[in-house]
């Protein structure tokens, strides 16, 4: 996307305006704005092999194959395009940001691929083949690949401070818990599969309704997130783009990240199984998936070691990970003195210091505006913008 008016209007302007991360936007942009995709993702997921299984009988198309050879074919293009997408992220250079228009781009698409994926025209069972191919790798393929890649790079493009990061984390995190591992894992088959069963009307209006559900909440996760990384580096006009070959340089060449590659890589295909083989499990090993009992009784069983997990890990990383900070460069900036270049403004979110002949981007540490000349002292560094008090306020302090 290229730099122009439409991002600018008040209407598509950010509703976080403060410098920290606020309330607000942890409640709606990171926990309720991406709900709505990852509750669709997440039903999906589980359920729509089911509805190609059971609802349409695709079952027997290509002799049995179609069901396991197309959904291959679609991740390695799925995996194509999320490096694809990654590239067009880095290089989009708007007043929003980086991530944030795609964010806005996919709620729109988010419910009308939604939608597709289970519109599917009866009759002639090629067209079904056809429709089921297009729709699939339109949503995983395109739109959802928009929606997850801007998503997931939001919380590093929101701030610098490690605390509010790991703030943002948990609060994205508590979302995706929420939709997949309790209403999709416990409600859905306790309370929505006994009524729906294997009825395509009922199916199509169930999904209609959550893919529209995403539109108004990713809406909400757009409006009321801030890149503040991204528009310091804009300030500060350090902006620019890694280049590609040297990306996929850093990608095959890091020992720990591969090791972080492999481990997401086992992860995601034993938990793509699991989601898919549980239906099938409680269907022709225990007796039935739509009593409301069976499936929703394994879930909570599977689920007992994730909940141990969740409240063990974080007293554990505290116990066993280094606590221990280096000091960088960086921190001998914090009580060195200079010299406003910039008039500061934290409403307006600008202003300039010179130090030790750079230019940093600063904001007052107190709040109140500081002009063009005074001398200041740096009280803290975040990222590449520094926090300063007038030497002469801090004298009287």
């Amino acid at each position: 996307m290229k730099k122009g008016t439409l991002f600018d209007r008040k209407a598509f302007q950010s509703r976080a305006h403060t410098e920290e991360v606020g309330r607000r936007e942890k409640w709606l942009g990171y926990l309720l704005g991406p709900a709505g995709a990852l509750l669709l993702n997440a039903v999906l997921a589980t359920y729509l092999n089911v509805y190609y299984t059971d609802v349409l009988k695709l079952t027997h198309v290509w002799g049995g194959a179609f069901l396991v050879v197309f959904p291959i074919i679609s991740k390695i293009i799925d995996a194509i395009t999320n490096v694809v997408m990654g590239y067009i992220i880095d290089r989009t250079h708007t007043s929003a940001g980086k991530a944030r228009p795609w964010l806005l781009l996919s709620a729109p698409l988010l419910t009308i691929t939604g939608i597709l994926l289970f519109t599917v025209p009866g009759g002639s069972e090629t067209v079904q083949v056809v429709w089921v191919m297009v729709s699939y790798n339109l949503f995983y393929s395109f739109v959802y690949t928009i929606f997850n890649m801007s998503h997931n790079l939001m919380v590093p493009l929101s701030t610098r401070n490690i605390t509010e990061r790991g703030s943002l984390s948990v609060f994205n995190q508590i979302a995706t818990i929420m939709m997949s591992g309790i209403l999709v894992a416990l409600v859905f088959p306790m309370v929505i599969m006994p009524v729906i069963g294997v009825d395509q009307g009922k199916w199509i209006g169930l999904m209609s309704v959550l893919s529209i559900l995403a539109l108004p909440l990713t809406l909400l996760e757009y409006y009321f997130t801030k890149e503040r990384v991204t528009l310091e580096e804009r300030s500060a006009g350090i902006e620019k783009a890694v280049p590609f070959a040297r990306q996929l340089k850093a990608i095959f060449t890091d020992k720990y990240l591969l090791l972080i590659y492999a481990y997401f890589l086992i992860y995601t295909a034993g938990t793509s199984i699991k989601n898919i083989s549980l239906v099938y499990f409680c269907n022709y090993v225990l007796g039935t998936y739509n009593d409301g009992i069976t499936q929703t009784l394994i879930s909570v069983i599977g689920g007992i070691p994730m909940g141990i997990g969740i409240f063990a890990v974080w007293p554990l990383a505290k116990k066993f990970l280094n606590p221990q900070v280096t000091a960088t460069n960086v921190d001998s900036v914090v009580g060195s003195v200079g010299r406003v270049t910039a008039d500061i403004d934290n409403v307006e979110a600008r202003g300039q210091v010179k130090l030790g002949g750079m230019e940093w981007t600063a904001r007052s540490t107190s709040g109140d505006p500081i002009s063009v000349g005074t001398e200041v002292r740096v009280d803290r560094v975040e990222g590449v913008k520094v926090y300063v008090t007038p030497v002469e306020a801090a004298v009287t302090v």
